[in-house]
């Protein structure tokens, strides 16, 4: 049973690094190209995919972007409560406009209403025929 396993164990990693070089991207392999770590595997078993597995094979680190963002409570999320705050100041940007329109109709709705044939003579209160030589 032990020399089987002596057999078995050293071909099954002989069997796992040669696919495994086999199967990365060839950009992604370190220190020598591709091929010739195929050959250092195949000729060097156990040594060659030790060697494959320290220097050769690609490091596989995952991206800080790659794992989904842990979900948190609105109160948590920073850029939720910058939205909020920005929402807030645009209804009260909103609501002081408003009310200036409504102060500036109300003003204009105060004022006389002018004509635009009336001139300064109709404001003092006179009329071109109460003036002297004024022709009708």
């Amino acid at each position: 049973m032990v020399r089987l396993l002596l057999v078995i164990l050293p071909l099954a990693f002989l069997i796992y690094g040669l696919i495994d070089c086999i199967r990365s991207d060839s950009a992604d392999v370190r220190s020598l190209p591709k091929a010739a770590w195929v050959l250092v595997i195949v000729l060097l078993p156990l040594i060659g995919v030790a060697m494959w597995l320290i220097f050769g094979r690609p490091s596989y680190t995952p991206q800080p972007s790659a794992y989904p963002r842990q979900s948190m409570a609105p109160d948590d999320d920073p850029d939720f409560l910058r939205n909020l705050e920005t929402a807030r100041r645009h209804r009260a940007e909103a609501e002081r406009l408003r009310k200036l329109k409504e102060e500036l109709e109300a003003r204009q709705a105060k004022l006389p209403d002018k004509k635009p044939g009336d001139d300064d003579a109709a404001q003092d209160g006179t009329n071109r025929q109460d003036k002297p030589g004024s022709t009708s």
